[in-house]
């Protein structure tokens, strides 16, 4: 007997709709289609909060919204110039601040440990240069995701999406 497996319609879809207490900051994100990206990744997986810096666009934008599919509308963000001024404001909120990046120090993501009380703020650097030096200073933990071929990076809004897989795993 052959088990019927049918694609559902989007409002037959009935998902446990919830908000984790994690957000992103996404410093000097300059391409639309990438912040578009990373709306629609937090609506999907549950991010509280999108913080826009530097020369990171920010909503309304026809390319944002193209990419986001509208979520923008969905998922609270703040845009200010200079990270540090929100991760000063974070710290006080006692977030962990994780950068998602290759360095020295870093640690695969699926080695590292928080609870389920655990506020998290994960910081995405520039497609080209990462994280940049003075926002991995200011970071508690430095993850990445370990690679397997010859490249050492992948797409920001790709790279993630399988961060926030993997750390919201432990809020469940």
């Amino acid at each position: 007997m052959k088990i019927e497996n049918k694609q559902l319609k989007h409002e037959e879809i009935n998902w446990d709709k919830k908000r984790f207490p994690f957000s992103l900051l996404a410093h000097d994100i300059y391409t639309p289609s990438n912040v578009g990206s990373l709306f629609r990744i937090a609506d999907a997986l549950g991010i509280e909060k999108i913080y826009l810096s530097g020369t990171s666009p920010v909503p309304p934008h026809a390319k944002i919204k193209k990419t986001s599919r509208s979520t923008e509308k969905f998922i609270p963000f703040e845009y200010q110039e200079n990270p540090l001024d929100i991760i000063k404001h974070l710290k006080q909120e006692d977030y962990q601040i994780l950068s998602l990046e290759i360095t020295s120090s870093s640690i695969d993501i699926r080695e590292f440990k928080m609870t389920k009380s655990d506020k998290i703020c994960l910081i995405i650097g520039a497609e080209s240069f990462g994280v940049s030096p003075e926002l991995l200073l200011e970071s508690d933990t430095t993850l990445h995701i370990p690679m397997h071929g010859e490249n050492s990076s992948m797409n920001v809004a790709t790279a993630c999406s399988i961060a926030v897989f993997e750390l919201i795993k432990h809020y469940k």
